[in-house]
């Protein structure tokens, strides 16, 4: 596995990986139409216009991109594995290179808005539970990690 910032030829994959994850791991936390609405904003288009404001990564198992995070400011946002890959210690490694480029901007405490079904991921990785915030039926916890 090889964990690399992201490059626009990588925008498709990414795509998949969300949006596979999204509807197998996320399905049963919110409904259809929520999911719909997320899934929206990782079309290949929109993940290329993402890579101009933050700093992507994507770890790539045998040439494949399997996950993506990203890094915007003191957030880390849209972190997802695919399904294959979950469990594998995979996220896990994503997080520590993402956290490290933030103790490397400067960054001393991160925050993650998290969905209902990455809660316990995060909160494994030390991240506390700040505060719910919702859109429409849709609910984020926002989630932060001193560094």
């Amino acid at each position: 596995m090889n964990i690399r910032r992201a490059v626009t030829e990588d925008a498709e994959a990414i795509s998949r990986v969300v949006i596979a994850a999204i509807r197998e791991s996320n399905s049963l936390d919110y409904p259809p139409d929520v999911l719909m609405q997320v899934e929206q904003s990782f079309s290949p288009l929109k993940i290329q216009s993402l890579m101009i404001q933050r700093a992507v990564y994507v770890a790539v198992v045998d040439q494949a991109v399997v996950a993506t995070a990203s890094l915007d400011g003191n957030v880390i946002r849209s972190v997802f594995v695919a399904p294959i890959h979950q469990r594998t210690g995979l996220g896990r490694r994503l997080m520590a290179i993402v956290c490290s480029a933030a103790v490397a901007a400067g960054v001393d405490v991160l925050h993650v808005p998290s969905s209902i079904t990455a809660e316990g991921f995060y909160a494994r990785l030390g991240f506390q539970k700040v505060r719910d915030e919702f859109y429409g039926a849709e609910r984020t916890i926002i989630m932060q990690l001193r560094l």
